[in-house]
């Protein structure tokens, strides 16, 4: 622990907090307790889950009174393929290449050069190896054995997670157009409609987010952690009304669901199923971006099953 961290944990009640809650410290802490105190703390607003006005209130709303069993299928990163292609094609979903209990039961002699391994209980695990001669293994091991070992719905009470085994799942690499990356492009869908579109593009080096309208216009929605970059400019896809199709299709029923996909040489693959973008803390760049998302979300009955 450096000197700073030390310095805010005794004087940042909220630094404190947030600190500890990743450490796990409270984790006896009622969810909706935990989840007021959290949002105070990450947006510096009362979190009010009587009458959510804002898109990150709403999220908080739908963590503790919108549970379904299904929801634990569709964030498991392995389990989620099976159910998306049954809704969209198995010619959507980027192939696996194994699936381990730990990471010492990896066999690297059998995988290509380069792969992409993540956990399939958590997000941000993954770790890209593009070249498995120069693969830091003993890195990897360490990270990915960490990952494992978090329970990660302890971090923001996203409720489906605690429910999910922890696995590695390691998929094949995979680039766009670029030859260098992937861009992800995350569909924002309100009732089964998609309202806007994030296009993420230099992920692994200055990670930039532009928000466009389904008609392919550019807005000014942006989050302050990847910042939007008006300058860059970003080609329509093609087919990107299958992008906008196979996004509904996949949220249809929902209040809210974010759809991740990747278009790689005129080909649709799908990314993930997000219910809670950024575990309902987002700092968008103005309180007013956060309000209008909140009013394209029709908030359901509560059910918990």
């Amino acid at each position: 622990m450096n000197f700073e961290t030390l310095k805010n944990l005794v004087i940042d009640k909220d630094f404190r907090f947030v600190y500890l809650s990743r450490k796990e410290f409270y984790n006896n802490m009622p969810d909706e307790k935990f989840l007021k105190r959290k949002f105070k703390c990450l947006t510096k607003n009362d979190l009010n889950l009587d009458d959510p006005v804002s898109f990150n209130e709403k999220i908080q709303w739908l963590k503790i009174n919108y549970r379904k069993p299904e929801f634990v299928q569709m964030v498991d990163k392995n389990a989620v393929k099976d159910y998306v292609a049954e809704k969209i094609g198995q010619e959507h979903i980027i192939p696996t290449l194994g699936i381990y209990n730990s990471f010492s039961d990896i066999d690297f002699d059998k995988l290509p050069d380069k792969f992409v391994l993540k956990c399939t209980h958590d997000s941000a695990s993954t770790i890209v190896c593009s070249d498995k001669k120069t693969f830091d293994r003993k890195k990897a091991k360490k990270q990915i054995t960490k990952f494992l070992k978090r329970n990660y719905y302890m971090l923001g009470r996203e409720w489906p997670y605690e429910f999910v085994e922890p696995k590695i799942i390691i998929e094949k690499f995979m680039v766009d157009e670029s030859g260098t990356e992937l861009k992800d492009y995350k569909f924002f869908c309100f009732n089964g409609k998609v309202k806007c579109v994030s296009i993420d593009f230099d992920r692994f080096t200055n990670h930039r987010s532009n928000y466009f309208t389904p008609d392919f216009e550019l807005t000014d929605i942006g989050k302050q952690v990847c910042p939007p970059d008006p300058d860059h400019k970003l080609n329509k896809p093609e087919n990107w009304n299958e992008m906008i199709e196979i996004a509904q299709k996949l949220s249809d029923g929902l209040p809210f669901l974010r759809v991740d996909l990747y278009n790689i040489n005129g080909k649709v693959y799908f990314g993930e199923l997000t219910f809670y973008p950024a575990s309902g803390f987002s700092l968008f760049m103005t309180p007013e971006q956060d309000k209008l998302l909140g009013e394209w979300m029709q908030l359901p009955e509560k059910c918990i099953c």
